[in-house]
């Protein structure tokens, strides 16, 4: 295991491994995420949204934990299958980073709230009933069908994974984001009544955290549109490569 990680720690994965987890971090704090955090806290966990921050911290991280779980082994399977897709698709690595670029710039453009063509509420409305049991299901719902919220920032993970063109690797990023996604569900968990003070922020400031998305998926996209994301990775994976000889 310890071999594999140190085989994916390549020079393109140590730029797309914080990109991912901050796709994932401001999936979170999208507008269409963190204002309804009390309600997704009470369907994971069973309680009323006056019982949420009360002394059952136990329950409350059991359900969030689960819900965690459910929509990781979605993005996480689905990493695995972009990742294949990218390694049969290797001889034409160039054209399909080209065409990924160009398909983040719009993803990026899309997250901002152009193209409205693309706006459309894809989400799912009927969750299962209510309570620490349900919660993978939710997960997994969530995982499958809360978009646009979560499909362009995905989305460029994604791409980044299909470049990779690695099975494990594509895994490794969509982990990764599920863990940037999936940590401050378990922390407003653990600490409610704080959290509602950042969620209070954010929700002030919701158009800075969508300006940052976008801008943050269309600099990759353009990276990759104009290869120097490739020039970029290469020379981190030369200086890698010179760091672990000297050690």
């Amino acid at each position: 295991m310890g071999e594999w990680f140190a085989q994916s720690m390549t020079g393109s994965m140590l730029v797309a491994l914080p990109i991912a987890v901050l796709a994932g971090a401001i999936s979170f704090f999208s507008p269409c995420v963190v204002p309804l955090l009390p309600g997704y806290l009470s369907y994971v966990t069973g309680l009323s949204a006056a019982e949420l921050g009360s002394n059952q911290r136990g329950r409350m991280l059991a359900g969030t934990a689960l819900f965690v779980a459910g929509f990781s082994s979605v993005f996480i399977l689905t990493g695995v299958l972009f990742g294949k897709a990218g390694d049969l698709l290797i001889d034409h690595q160039s054209l399909i980073t080209k065409i990924l670029g160009g398909a983040t710039v719009v993803l990026g453009l899309v997250f901002l709230g152009g193209l409205g063509f693309l706006q459309k509420d894809l989400r799912v409305h009927r969750v299962p009933a209510v309570g620490i049991a349900a919660a993978p299901l939710l997960g997994v719902l969530f995982g499958f069908g809360w978009t646009p919220c979560i499909g362009p920032t995905l989305g460029t993970v994604m791409t980044l994974a299909t470049t990779e063109g690695s099975v494990g690797r594509g895994a490794l990023l969509a982990g990764v984001f599920s863990l940037g996604l999936g940590i401050p569900f378990i922390v407003a968990a653990l600490a409610f009544r704080r959290m509602l003070g950042a969620v209070a922020w954010v929700r002030k400031h919701q158009l800075l955290v969508i300006r940052i998305g976008g801008a943050l998926m269309i600099a990759v996209g353009l990276l990759l549109l104009t290869g120097v994301w490739d020039v970029m990775t290469a020379d981190l994976r030369q200086w890698v490569a010179n760091f672990g000889s000297a050690v």
